[in-house]
């Protein structure tokens, strides 16, 4: 057996052994919610975090209520001004991709919490996990797992987290 058919058996059997995992853990802050973004009862978007900060700071930062903005339905909240600005001029650039839930979780077809502390940008756009263990599962393929996740969204987004 070659060395790139190992591998590849290897990472699907971690990928079945993570993949329950996900099932067992944090679910989507309101999983009654058939909307788009993973929001709190509030409508509030990524927990309050800032997500200008990740691109501009590179790492995550608590938003302000004084500074906030609509997008897509949900509200988000700024740590500065400046950042509020920022994402104004562009919102899609910054919004968490599938609406701010778990990347892994939308590439097996399910709506789960995103962590904004477990995140990582690709090709300029963030991505949350719903926590580290599925983080490293979902990096061990970023490529494969966006394109599952990209396939799935579409008949996922509109759906409870908890139909799912």
């Amino acid at each position: 057996m070659s060395f790139k058919a190992t591998r590849a058996i290897i990472g699907a059997v971690s990928l079945m052994i993570t993949a329950p995992l996900l099932v067992t853990h944090a679910h989507a802050i309101v999983p009654t919610s058939a909307a788009a973004v993973n929001t709190d009862e509030a409508n509030l978007a990524l927990r309050g975090y800032d997500p200008v900060a990740y691109f501009s700071a590179g790492k995550p930062s608590m938003g302000d209520a004084r500074f906030s903005a609509k997008f897509n339905g949900a509200t988000y909240h700024f740590a500065s001004a400046a950042n509020l600005k920022m994402f104004k001029a562009t919102p899609a650039a910054y919004a968490p991709q599938y609406g701010g839930f778990c990347a892994m979780g939308v590439a097996l077809e399910k709506k789960l919490d995103g962590d904004p502390m477990v995140w990582k940008i690709v090709d300029k756009k963030l991505y949350l996990n719903v926590n580290e263990d599925v983080a490293v599962a979902w990096n061990r393929d970023i490529p494969g797992n966006l394109v599952k996740a990209e396939e799935n969204w579409p008949e996922i987004k509109n759906k409870t987290p908890e139909s799912l």
